[in-house]
């Protein structure tokens, strides 16, 4: 039987590959004929870096950047040499729990480390990134990175405008001339889940700003600041991008990539499988796909990467099964089974405390045995 195994993170308990090499585990105590690959998976957020670092036999580069606050960090990035592509999630230079909950305020918060992420990369000599740019602290329409790259913002006296979301009504004028070289000649493809545009009710300002500290006045400001900024950008550029879907996302960061780098922004899960080109060799020989993520509900039906998957497996191989294995199935979970995963199983036996469930051990085991029993049902050993 052929097996492949590809499940997003547990989150807070177990890499994507660490839960693949359980349910591997299980799947051959059961049949040690069965033919299993273990890939990685995710979604372009928490988590991407290790998975197609790991699975792609790439390394992790530790970077000293400026923090979503100005403040002096350590984030990183993955490389794969094979392919000179850095692997990037936003939120390791510019995320919301960098942020004390008494410092949240968007007018004060950049993506400049961001920025410097890419300079580093580009000068290691990638010409190919993948960004997540999910968990943002930043509403900055992505001033702070494009600062770090070289762009240059001015107010009216000419003097610089400034690195975060509160500058943007400020700036007047946008020289390109100065981007950096090695940014120039790269490709950008941006790990997007959300389609909002960049203003508006439903842009970045209005739906995201609260949960970043902003007040109702903050989100009138900033949201009429941003499209002040959008404006001159497009002058700039020759790009209209505020309308696009997925401008809106990261605080605008979706913007920037599109309107300054030429980014596309695609769907987390899918951008994550494409680099991972073996998983479709793979997936047109599998009789089973075993995929999953640590919390199932209707929103993993929404372009989530185990869904992702499994549309791939369908492509690939329309008679191949799939199940989702999941550490807790909520209401609503069953829109999963419309969306390409044939059944999902959540892997606790009994009922027991939240951190017992998610040690590292204790959930291997639960995987491997629910993999196992799975694996019974389908093609029982004789």
């Amino acid at each position: 039987m052929n097996i492949v195994v590809a499940i997003d993170s547990f989150k807070g308990c177990l890499s994507s590959l660490e839960a693949g090499e359980a349910a591997r585990n299980g799947l051959l105590a059961r049949d040690p004929s069965a033919q299993v690959r273990v890939f990685p998976l995710a979604d372009g957020g928490e988590g991407t870096v290790e998975a197609l670092t790991a699975g792609l036999g790439g390394s992790i580069e530790h970077v000293a950047v400026t923090g979503p606050l100005g403040e002096p960090i350590e984030s990183r990035y993955g490389y794969l040499p094979k392919t000179q592509t850095a692997v990037i999630e936003m939120a390791d230079a510019a995320g919301l729990p960098m942020v004390p909950t008494e410092k949240r305020n968007p007018l004060r918060t950049t993506t400049y480390g961001v920025g410097e992420l890419i300079r580093a990369a580009a000068h290691r000599g990638c010409r190919r990134f993948i960004i997540g740019i999910g968990g943002s602290a930043t509403n900055d329409c992505g001033l702070g990175m494009l600062s770090a790259l070289g762009v240059r913002f001015q107010k009216t006296d000419g003097s610089p405008a400034g690195i975060t979301g509160g500058d943007l009504g400020d700036v007047a004028v946008i020289d390109l001339a100065a981007l950096d070289g090695a940014v120039r000649e790269a490709a950008f493809s941006i790990a997007c889940d959300v389609t909002n545009p960049l203003c508006g009710k439903n842009g970045c300002s209005a739906v995201y700003g609260p949960q970043k500290g902003a007040t109702p006045e903050i989100v009138t400001r900033m949201d009429a600041d941003i499209r002040h900024f959008a404006e001159i950008a497009g002058r700039a550029t020759g790009v209209a991008a505020m309308d696009r879907a997925g401008a809106g996302a990261a605080g605008g960061l979706g913007f920037a990539f599109s309107a300054f780098l030429g980014g596309s922004l695609v769907p987390g899960g899918a951008l994550i499988l494409s680099a991972i080109p073996a998983i479709r060799e793979a997936l047109a020989r599998a009789d089973l796909l075993i995929t999953g993520e640590g919390c199932m509900d209707e929103q993993s039906a929404m372009g989530k990467a185990p869904v992702a998957v499994a549309a791939l497996a369908k492509k690939c191989r329309p008679a191949c099964r799939t199940v989702a294995l999941c550490g807790g199935a909520k209401r609503g979970a069953e829109a999963v089974n419309a969306a390409g995963i044939d059944a999902f199983f959540p892997i606790l036996s009994m009922p027991m405390a939240l951190d017992k469930a998610m040690h590292p051990a204790t959930a291997r085991e639960n995987l491997a045995r629910t993999a196992r029993q799975v694996l019974g049902l389908l093609a029982p050993c004789r």
